[in-house]
């Protein structure tokens, strides 16, 4: 069953219900589905108006992205076809001479609002949970379905192209408010009574692009409409397009075609009648689905986003576990993060410091953060201290007895690390598992403080806890399937991404985000203007500069990691991180924190590019292109990656991809640092790494493994 078909009141119900999938999607099974539904309502005399609505919790979630991919390569004219059918459909919603209502009952995204948007009317459910909006940019797409005709017809440019290129999602009443749905209700059946009143009030509803024909007395599109807010050509217009392409093309850097596809259709589909500007999009839609681009974002970032998600990396044979009481050691940012989140996903925390005061202050972080939602409006009081009362700061570590679950969040420091694990570790209720949140200590070294190392796990979180949607979880030598198991169901349990990794120094995230620090650190050693290194690092898509993010992550941290590795024998005394680490750290220029670093942070002004690295690094008379450096920050971030997956480090290829995306920020255009290989071409990538080698030094150098696929491929 697909679409359920009934008559009320000589009005034909049509409510999604696809069986065969969890939610309710556009695909080759339902699309047909639907165009019956409507023909036959179209075709039934008795029947005088149409609502189309679900009988799911939501309406309908979007197109089938899988759909998009089986095409991509293989058959780029079905992805026409595809775009130009649902669009006659739609168009037929519109033109058909019957009122059609949409009952948004739930979430609409993509081309599920897309269905809402040529409906003649819109009555949502007014659910704060509730999400409409056009996301598709997300995966490197555009609204295939009419959205970039319809929308900016309906509510004008200004106001639709932002919701266009940036995916934004709106509750009912903020879609009310845009004059995107006509109507809320309170419940399902206040929303239907409301759907049908206005079919019975409408009997020949006529959209404001069409007007009926005099001679035929069909409804046909409108060569004379007017865009409400100002037309492409008004000053309105130019000042939305020349102000909006800038704006687009300083946050896209240009990586994202879709941005500039969307904002095409606009500008080129209001310049014509509906029915062209729907040709126009179906093409520029075309030209985006077939991308290298759209094809890793939904790879990556949506399919493999929805696979982790799920536990994709989990332990099947491990029966479910839930944690229901955490403790956690270390009340510092790191603790504290931890603790937030834990308590809003319901679990009871037991937050642990040398003193009352320093656990207190830990606490007083979630106190903020819940603060700033209630005076947001997305939490209210009794909500925000039931999630307080769940935090227990202390000092007395009995308070941990019967924990499921113990992280340690103290300083790296194996010896404090190994004090903590022994002193807590007792505590943990039967079968509990103790998780270490290191980013670089191996956890094979510190299990060996563990009485049980089977049961300990590495838990590596990233800063701020409550933002990045990433955890690392690290299996040691011993690391038990259950300690694992248990691990991922928390993750999961507070609503971030787990990836799977196995122990090595660094581990994997710290290790490759640290080539992109390093690499920065390499060209300003060869007397490349920082300016220059700093916009190639952000141009060529990471979120900001190799020497800005280096501030950020501190310079005697830097100098502290490369220093134990130094004594480690695995790093050479003379290497460019460790020396410039200890230079600055000597100078004490530790970095933002220290409002010295490769920046400078005067009092109320933006930061700087510090005026003394002239002098320490003279700036070279001859420079390199803006492209050689991306590519030399963007392929040692890349072979490393390669390395860790060869060396058994990463598991898999998705725990890769999405952990350089959303660990450091790799290009997310890219599909992540092992599908970058795949994106720029394996030949391609080996020659040019071997190029590089020859020129920056042997850490370019590619290694056999990637030689014998190059050669093969």
């Amino acid at each position: 069953m697909t679409i359920n078909y009934t008559i009320s009141n000589n009005i034909a119900i049509l409510s999604w219900n696809m069986t065969s999938l969890p939610m309710n999607v556009l695909n080759d099974e339902s699309v047909p589905a639907f165009g019956a539904a409507l023909e036959k309502a179209y075709g039934d005399a008795d029947v005088r108006g149409i609502i189309i609505t679900s009988d799911k919790p939501e309406f309908v979630a979007g197109a089938d992205l899988k759909m998009i991919l089986r095409n991509q390569n293989e058959n780029p004219a079905e992805i026409l076809k595809i775009s130009v059918e649902l669009n006659q459909l739609f168009r037929k919603i519109e033109t058909n001479g019957k009122p059609v209502v949409a009952a948004i009952n739930g979430t609409a995204l993509g081309g599920g609002l897309e269905i809402c948007l040529a409906c003649h009317y819109r009555v949502a459910l007014d659910n704060p949970k509730t999400k409409l909006g056009l996301p598709e940019v997300k995966v490197g797409l555009l609204p295939g379905g009419g959205g970039t005709q319809r929308l900016p017809r309906m509510i004008g440019m200004q106001a639709a192209l932002p919701l266009m290129l940036e995916g934004k999602e709106l509750t009912p009443k903020e879609a009310l408010g845009l004059g995107i749905v006509d109507a809320i209700a309170r419940t399902r059946e206040e929303m239907l009574e409301k759907a049908e009143a206005w079919i019975i009030s409408n009997p020949k509803p006529v959209k404001p692009w069409d007007e009926v024909n005099k001679k035929t007395g069909k409804i046909q599109a409108k060569d004379n409409y007017k865009v409400p807010n100002g037309a492409v050509l008004s000053p309105v217009g130019m000042q939305t397009f020349t102000v909006g392409t800038a704006m687009m093309m300083d946050k896209s850097k240009g990586n994202y075609p879709s941005t500039q596809h969307i904002m095409s259709c606009v500008y080129e589909g209001l310049l014509v009648n509906i029915d062209r500007g729907i040709v126009i999009e179906s093409r520029h839609f075309v030209q985006v689905a077939t991308s290298k681009v759209a094809g890793n974002l939904i790879r990556t970032m949506f399919l493999g986003l929805n696979e982790a998600n799920k536990g994709a990396s989990r332990p099947k044979e491990i029966p479910k576990t839930d944690v229901k009481k955490l403790g956690i050691l270390g009340a510092g940012m790191m603790g504290a993060g931890i603790a937030y989140v834990s308590a809003v996903a319901g679990i009871e925390v037991v937050l642990k410091d040398v003193s009352l005061e320093a656990a207190e202050k830990g606490k007083d972080y979630s106190r903020a953060l819940l603060k700033k939602a209630i005076e947001r409006g997305k939490m209210d009081s009794l909500k925000a201290e039931g999630i307080l009362n769940l935090i227990k700061p202390t000092a007395n570590v009995a308070d941990l007895q019967g924990s499921e679950l113990i992280i340690e969040a103290v300083f790296e420091n194996r010896d404090l690390k190994a004090t903590v694990t022994k002193e807590a570790e007792p505590m943990l209720a039967q079968g509990g598992v103790f998780g270490s949140n290191t980013s670089t200590l191996p956890i094979s070294g510190l299990a060996k403080a563990s009485a049980n190392p089977k049961n300990f796990v590495g838990i590596h979180f990233f800063s701020p806890v409550d933002k990045m949607m990433l955890v690392e979880l690290i299996v040691g030598k011993e690391t038990s399937d259950y300690a694992l198991a248990v691990a991922v169901d928390f993750t999961r349990k507070i609503r971030k991404t787990p990836i799977v990794v196995n122990d090595s120094r660094g581990f994997y995230t710290s290790r490759c985000f640290g080539t992109y620090t390093s690499e920065g650190m390499e060209l300003l050693k060869d007397g490349v203007n920082p300016v220059l290194i700093e916009n190639a690092g952000k141009l060529a898509g990471m979120p900001v500069g190799p020497l800005a993010v280096t501030d950020e992550v501190a310079l005697d941290l830097v100098y502290k990691i490369s220093g134990q590795a130094v004594k480690d024998g695995v790093l050479a005394d003379t290497d460019t991180s460790y020396q410039i680490g200890k230079q600055f750290t000597e100078m004490g220029r530790l970095g933002k924190k220290a409002k010295a670093g490769f920046y400078e942070y005067p009092e109320g002004a933006p930061k700087q590019l510090w005026s003394g690295l002239a002098d320490l690094f003279p700036v070279a008379s001859q420079q390199p292109s803006l492209e050689e450096v991306k590519t030399r920050l963007l392929y040692r971030q890349a072979l490393e990656t390669v390395r860790c997956y060869e060396e058994g480090v990463i598991r898999t290829k998705l725990d890769a991809d999405l952990g350089s995306i959303l660990a450091w920020g790799f290009p997310p255009y890219t599909g992540g640092t092992l599908s970058f290989v795949d994106f720029v071409g394996i030949k391609t990538f080996v020659c040019t790494l071997d190029r590089l080698a020859d020129t920056y030094g042997e850490r370019f150098r590619p290694t056999q493994k990637l030689r014998e696929r190059a050669a093969i491929a």
